[in-house]
């Protein structure tokens, strides 16, 4: 494998924001805490162990979700490993994703591991475990119910609604066998189907069965997961859900960073409401709105009077579900974390948080970006050797790389700026004439260059195209190469799903991506088969 990095802003397929952060824009830096390198760790542990974190109840939490899980010592060590006050966490989090999804679900946890890893090596006298949190609240299912493999979509049909976590696996079973139909039948096909089958046949809720299936990926290296959806971390949660409640503070906040964002060049990510609660019970997740005093989930029955919603937080809080806005604070409230990992849209809505952050007096997290990659095969790498293309021109638009390819190959002249030049000056000539014959004809004659230009370039036009068809071949290997690596125009780690590569080189996939995904190295990963 050829392993090389390409800077972040050379890559067009990220927004503006995400580039200005990952190369420290000086527009952002008000908006987080702490500068992105291992010495600034040394501050967040000082800073993250003035929190009151509930280690004894996050320690008992973990331990009850997997007592349905086998997993590693390596595991369980880092469970007992945060019940003591020099223990913490570096965190990642997603929502539970069909059979993982998009490859940025793996790369962002393998960043995570590495980072742990990196700061074991810094901070000696600490322990760092690396945490995943699967997003079981989420209810947007359309977002999570499919994944791509092959080029072809499995998609996760079923009649219900509320959070996804809460949904039954029985209705997996149609995506189940159409998975088995595309892997088709080879050892690591077999390995790879097994492992995810047994993940969702064993357990009744598919928010269990998506932490069965990150544990089977990655306890190897210690990857601790947690499913946020539980009354006891809940009931941590309930002052600063009760003042969300009441005193709505979050709404303003958050808007008066986003004004400065905007006035700083960017724009803002997340919606704040007036309550950035939801409702939760089966099958249903709505929002909570405030009117007249009154408390009601929209589109549902339910009514409540402030006495009576503060009472139903008390006693069911595991009933009350933050959203976008409120989840960061839920997380660090809960984790001895020091780091939050992801992509450009969620450092973005992170952006948006400091504030809020302080005013609920919890400690703001480093802000790492998760590791970005491009996986090229050995079909491809070879493919590219053939059109002498670079690894930079493949993030070039299409049409710029065919018109590059014709003009490089072509024994024509194909362009015409020569004539257009020439053609410029005898009508600059005629324009002299006519200024002395009579003023009155100049506009006219101007008219006239004009529609000779059109033509030429018209003209011009036809030649490319011509050209192009006598490279027909080598332009329709551009456009296969160009849809491969970026399906539907975007980036192949928001679309392709892991099992494309673990059916290629199986274990080694993983290896290949642990050793080189680090996300304190700047720059985007391209890692090349030849």
């Amino acid at each position: 494998m050829e392993i090389c990095t390409i800077p972040f802003d050379q890559v067009p397929q990220l927004s503006e924001k995400d580039i200005a952060y990952t190369t420290s824009h000086q527009a952002l830096q008000p908006f987080y805490k702490y500068k992105v390198d291992l010495d600034s760790f040394k501050k967040v542990i000082n800073d993250k162990k003035d929190d009151d974190t509930d280690r004894e109840l996050l320690h008992e939490v973990l331990e009850q979700q997997y007592e349905k899980l086998n997993t590693t010592q390596a595991v369980l060590d880092n469970i007992e490993a945060l019940r003591h006050p020099d223990t913490f966490t570096v965190t990642t989090a997603h929502q539970p994703s069909l059979f993982t999804g998009p490859l940025y679900y793996i790369y962002k946890i393998i960043s995570t591991i590495n980072l742990a890893e990196s700061l074991r090596g810094q901070y000696p006298d600490y322990r760092f475990v690396p945490l995943f949190i699967s997003g079981g609240e989420d209810h947007d299912f359309e977002e999570v119910n499919h994944t791509y493999l092959f080029g072809k979509e499995i998609t996760w049909e079923n009649d219900e609604s509320g959070a996804v976590g809460k949904m039954k696996t029985e209705s997996l079973q149609p995506a189940l066998e159409q998975l088995r139909e595309i892997l088709g039948s080879s050892d690591r096909a077999d390995k790879v189907y097994n492992m995810i089958h047994e993940a969702y046949t064993s357990h009744e809720y598919y928010g269990e069965a998506t932490m069965h299936l990150v544990n089977e990926l990655f306890k190897a290296y210690g990857l601790v997961i947690i499913n946020m959806t539980n009354a006891p971390l809940k009931r941590r949660f309930i002052p600063i859900m009760r003042e969300e409640l009441i005193e709505q503070p979050s709404k303003a906040l958050v808007e008066a960073t986003t004004a400065q964002l905007e006035a700083a060049g960017f724009s803002g990510q997340a919606h704040a409401r007036e309550i950035n609660l939801f409702y939760l019970r089966d099958q249903l997740r709505n929002r909570i709105v405030e009117e007249n005093g009154h408390y009601e989930v929209i589109d549902t029955d339910y009514r409540f009077s402030k006495e009576e919603i503060l009472e139903e937080l008390e006693q069911h809080p595991e009933r009350f579900s933050p959203n976008v806005v409120m989840r960061p604070l839920y997380q660090e409230l809960i984790l001895p974390n020091l780091a939050y990992i992801g992509g450009g849209g969620e450092i973005s809505y992170w952006l948006e948080r400091q504030t809020q952050f302080e005013h609920f007096g919890i400690n703001f997290p480093m802000l790492v970006r998760r590791n970005s990659a491009l996986w090229i095969d050995k079909g491809s790498s070879k493919r590219m050797d053939k059109l002498e293309l670079s690894i930079e021109d493949l993030f070039e638009d299409v049409e710029v790389l065919v018109k590059r390819y014709v003009k490089k190959h072509t024994e024509n002249e194909l362009s015409l700026s020569e004539e257009k030049r020439q053609l410029k000056e005898i009508f600059d000539q005629i324009i002299e004439k006519a200024k002395e014959i009579d003023k009155t004809l100049v506009k006219s004659t101007k008219s006239e260059h004009a529609k000779v230009i059109n033509s030429m370039e018209t003209l011009e036009g036809k030649l490319i195209r011509a050209e192009k068809n006598r490279h027909d071949i080598a332009i329709n290997q551009i456009r296969s190469l160009k849809d491969k690596l970026f399906p539907e125009g975007g980036l192949q780690e928001r679309y392709e799903n892991f099992m494309n590569f673990y059916l290629r080189y199986g274990d080694e996939f993983f290896q290949v991506l642990k050793e080189n995904l680090y996300p304190l190295e700047p720059g985007f990963v391209i890692i090349r088969d030849q």
